[in-house]
């Protein structure tokens, strides 16, 4: 069986992240979620894979590259155009994305699988065929059951007793949601769906082809079986994700690096004395990364790659992306600091740069920069701590 990951959303809900990367690319601890979905993925003998991409899609292709890292084989379909020597991503929706596929080369010639690039599964993919076949269903959807406070994220379906779609309810208030049984964005289809996508148009596989479906009559059914399913959707989602690595609530995930003591994992080529420092796992610290006396890191709590932790500095319950900065005055608390961004578990967010707090987090790369104002403030806040 062969399969498409949609990856070409510009994953307006987990701004400012994916100003800088796409949906697919934000990590769970250390590896991009969509390489999680591949691992998968292959894990069932599905090793043909069509990704889509459009926003910022060099940084999924120049990443999964043909495929042959992950022992899977990966082509790229772009959705957008050049324009004065820049891409502009023109995202078709994720039906008429795998229509554009199917258009150009027929890829899809049997049963396939489209999953959404954005959540680690660890689902049982031989399971959903079977009920998908023995059902004889044109399209089958893999349904969750959820809490009612989520319903209001989600595509609400509601089945018939035999598992058949009745109805659609894309993003309902709670009050008005007709379940609680969502549409996790895990899809088997048969060609025959391309017969119900129109060419060259932007089209959704939820708000327009299923709609389509039901109304032609046509066999679709949902399938609820147990599995995890993390989803990144939205920052608090990926702040909740990371937790729930870290503390080892993920089931087939392993956390990566090496464990220097319980709960403390770290990459290689670390500059840190923990005898002489607070370190209150679940951890994890990058490669490359230096770690001062006298710091104080409690988790659940990533601490990125060539990162520079200055001594004395305090973080507790923190995602800290690559080549950060964390001055000796900082107390950082229940933050995700990406790039320039330091940004609350809610989603709330401020520029590092526009708020002038580039002396308290800053990228490591510029330290050779820093002013000799910057380390004036820091002598004084010092002091006045």
């Amino acid at each position: 069986m062969k399969a498409m990951i949609l990856a070409a959303g510009e994953g307006t809900r987990v701004r400012p992240i994916t100003f800088m990367l796409p949906k697919p690319m934000i990590p769970l601890v250390r590896a991009p979620v969509m390489e999680l979905i591949i691992q998968h993925l292959k894990s069932f003998g599905i090793d043909q894979i069509i990704i889509n991409t459009s926003h910022l899609a060099p940084l999924i292709e120049n990443y999964f590259r043909d495929g042959d890292r992950l022992n899977v084989q990966i082509a790229y379909s772009f959705e957008g155009k050049l324009v004065d020597r820049e891409l502009r991503g023109e995202a078709l929706g994720s039906a008429g994305g795998m229509k554009k596929v199917q258009d150009f080369s027929g890829f899809f010639d049997g049963t396939f699988m489209v999953v959404c690039g954005d959540a680690f599964i660890d689902l049982d993919i031989s399971k959903v065929l079977e009920f998908h076949i023995t059902k004889k269903s044109i399209a089958t959807i893999v349904l969750k059951d959820i809490p009612r406070s989520n319903v209001y994220k989600y595509g609400v379906v509601q089945t018939d007793d035999t598992g058949r779609i009745l109805k659609f309810q894309e993003k309902p208030k709670i009050e008005e949601a007709i379940s609680t049984v969502i549409n996790t964005g895990i899809y088997i289809f048969e060609p025959e769906v391309f017969d119900y996508i129109p060419t060259g148009v932007k089209y959704d596989i939820a708000n327009d082809l299923f709609p389509g479906l039901l109304q032609a009559n046509k066999p679709v059914y949902g399938v609820s079986i147990p599995f995890q399913w993390i989803d990144i959707g939205s920052i608090p989602d990926y702040w909740e994700a990371s937790r729930l690595i870290l503390l080892e609530k993920v089931k087939g995930y392993s956390i990566p690096g090496h464990q220097i003591k319980k709960g403390i994992h770290t990459g290689i080529n670390l500059k840190l004395n923990l005898d002489k420092l607070k370190i209150v796992p679940p951890v994890y610290i990058g490669s490359g990364t230096s770690v001062g006396d006298g710091a104080e890191i409690r988790g659940p709590t990533v601490i990125g790659s060539n990162c520079v932790i200055d001594p004395g500095a305090i973080i507790r319950e923190c995602l800290i992306s690559d080549y950060t900065r964390i001055s000796s005055v900082a107390k950082l608390e229940r933050k995700i600091i990406f790039g320039k961004n330091c940004i609350d578990p809610s989603g709330e967010s401020l520029d590092i740069e526009e708020y002038h707090i580039g002396w308290v987090v800053d990228d490591v790369r510029k330290e050779s920069e820093i002013s000799e104002t910057h380390k004036l403030l820091i002598e004084l806040a010092k002091e006045l701590l």
